[in-house]
């Protein structure tokens, strides 16, 4: 058995597999999530021309209550992929890129929580 010179490459760190293509956490659903986006894009599509076309209120009010809710199932799987994937690489790694990754996650969720 060989031992590792020190010239050896270290593996990457989960941060930057997090920022880097391959190591997205949603990339396995990345198929599903643009299907998705691209229906709540006919969606708005949908509301603008019911707009345009001067329907009910009560009836623009429930397209758009049903596309904050596809928004919202997006991104709690967003959110979900990125903890089980980037969070828990970094909790496993420790140290100051775990806190980061917590906070980062932290700081999405307060945002949707405020939306």
């Amino acid at each position: 058995m060989a031992t590792p010179t020190p010239s050896a490459t270290p593996p990457e760190a989960p941060e930057a597999d997090c920022h880097e293509h391959a190591g997205h956490g949603y990339i396995t659903e990345k198929d599903a999530y643009l299907k998705r986006l691209k229906r709540i894009e006919g969606q708005a599509r949908g509301l603008q021309r019911m707009v345009e076309d001067e329907k009910y209120c009560i009836d623009i009010l429930t397209q758009v209550s049903a596309m904050t809710k596809a928004l919202q199932a997006v991104a709690m799987g967003l959110l979900e992929d990125h903890i089980s994937h980037c969070v828990v690489d970094a909790a496993v790694a420790g140290g100051p890129e775990a806190d980061a990754k917590i906070k980062e996650a932290t700081d999405a969720i307060a945002r949707l929580l405020r939306s």
